[in-house]
């Protein structure tokens, strides 16, 4: 059996699983309990400033990666309700408008 500050207790005697302080989040090395841990995020440890910064790095790409996908599918959305409001438009030059107050009791 494993030491007791590398394990906790998960509900059942057969059931330990290792702690998250245990091993680096990048490349699993393994934290000694006298080394510093250097942490990202909240709860992510990591076991040197090189692979926090690796880390960082890599989500900083993924979040650049996200925002261009999102800017450029929501231009085509505007592309399109720009469309369709320009047809509607051309469309809707027959079309009555009332126009006036309208309460809820």
């Amino acid at each position: 059996m494993a030491s007791a500050a590398a394990y906790y207790y998960a509900g059942c005697e057969d059931d330990y699983q290792p702690h998250f302080l245990d091993s680096c989040s990048l490349c699993r090395r393994s934290l000694n309990q006298n080394s510093d841990i250097f942490m990202y995020r909240g709860n992510t440890p990591f076991c040197s400033q090189e692979c926090r910064q690796e880390q960082i790095e890599m989500d900083e790409a993924m979040e650049k990666k996200w925002k261009l996908s999102s800017s450029s599918s929501s231009s085509k959305r505007s592309s399109a309700v720009r469309q369709s409001s320009d047809s509607a438009k051309e469309s809707g030059m027959n079309k009555a408008v009332r126009t006036g107050t309208v309460a809820v009791i």
